[in-house]
């Protein structure tokens, strides 16, 4: 296993060139940081981009053409946009809340992948809690988005930031417990044993090891997710028709922008997971040096249903969205676990 062969790489090259100590452990992070931030920024633009065509294309149109071949960099020029834009301030709000809200929700979605396995070899950290560390630091989103709703001083963006707190915390039981019944066919928190205990043929994968329940797990992990991203048709948080956008109302510029990245980049959070807790991760045919592209493949096929998703369905009710979480989701689940258990008991899996 080469669980951290990035990170030890790094260190013994680093630590070739003079360095040592506390200095070699700020410079290894510090350059896989940078890496990953690197790496999302770029997503990011990407899946902007590629919403914009699939949105297009659903609706018989083109989506973005002008701008280079097929408008690639129309987002590019979005982002100029808006690091230009006024940062406009309301005199009434409160200055640290207001100013460290969209900081924290950016940060807490970039902080989830340092547990992150891309492929083979490619993590920051392998910790043996894992899956337990993204559920936490991921949660850190609902305060920001508090945040912004009390520290704009509008009372939309109060109320949008009031139905993402219950809505996230709502939809965050059914995803765990659609976590634990993984956690409890791998008996690890650790994310590359998770990927490595669905080695082998493609019915080793969770979705298909563990008959019709992991199935069940993952249709309502998609679900509760798409909950989570504060996605159609779950996005009652900014509700532009009743709430005039939401808690990011009185937000522009790049404190809008940081909003806007963070969305998408949790989008490729929660579409990773899934493929590593159901999917098989960078499990696939060939040799290691190209399990990213199964990684990477993967979770773009995630990412496209959770697209196709969103300019399907229409938006729910705020009643009917919070009475499905509770009378139907979280008992779906927990029956769902309690059915895991006892086929884990007995051992009632396929694969190996």
């Amino acid at each position: 296993m080469i669980a951290t062969s990035v990170t030890f790489w790094l260190k013994d090259l680093l630590g070739s060139i003079g360095l040592s100590g506390d200095l070699l452990t700020i410079a290894t992070y510090g350059i896989l940081a940078v890496a990953v931030f690197s790496l999302l920024s770029v997503l990011a633009l990407f899946l902007v981009w590629w919403e914009r065509k699939v949105a297009g294309h659903i609706q018989q149109r083109f989506g973005p053409m002008r701008n280079g071949w097929h408008g690639w960099y129309q987002t590019l020029m979005d982002g100029l946009k808006l690091l230009q834009k006024e940062d406009i301030l309301v005199f009434t709000r409160d200055r640290m809340v207001f100013f460290w809200a969209p900081i924290m929700c950016f940060v807490a979605a970039f902080a989830a992948y340092i547990v992150m396995p891309f492929g083979e070899g490619l993590i920051v950290a392998d910790l043996n809690i894992g899956i337990l560390y993204i559920v936490a630091i991921t949660t850190f989103t609902i305060i920001s988005l508090l945040m912004a709703g009390w520290g704009s001083n509008n009372k939309y963006a109060l109320l949008g930031g009031m139905r993402s707190a219950a809505q996230v915390v709502s939809y965050e039981v059914p995803m765990v417990v659609s976590i634990l019944i993984v956690v409890l066919s791998a008996e690890s928190l650790s994310m590359v044993k998770i990927v490595e205990a669905q080695g082998g043929w493609i019915w080793n994968w969770n979705i298909f090891k563990i008959p019709v329940v992991g199935l069940v797990a993952f249709i309502t992990y998609i679900i509760a997710a798409v909950a989570e991203a504060n996605r159609t048709p779950f996005d009652l948080p900014e509700a532009e028709q009743e709430l005039v956008a939401g808690f990011n109302i009185e937000y522009s510029g790049m404190k809008f922008a940081m909003f806007f990245l963070a969305e998408f980049i949790n989008l490729f959070t929660v579409s990773a997971i899934a493929v590593t807790l159901f999917l098989g991760g960078w499990q696939g045919p060939g040799p290691a040096s190209i399990s990213f592209i199964w990684f990477f493949l993967k979770t773009f096929a995630v990412i496209f249903l959770l697209m196709l998703f969103r300019w399907t369905y229409p938006r729910l009710r705020v009643d009917q969205l919070m009475e499905f979480a509770w009378k139907f989701l979280i008992p779906l689940t927990f029956v769902n676990l309690i059915i895991a258990a006892v086929m884990k008991h007995f051992g009632w899996y396929l694969g190996n």
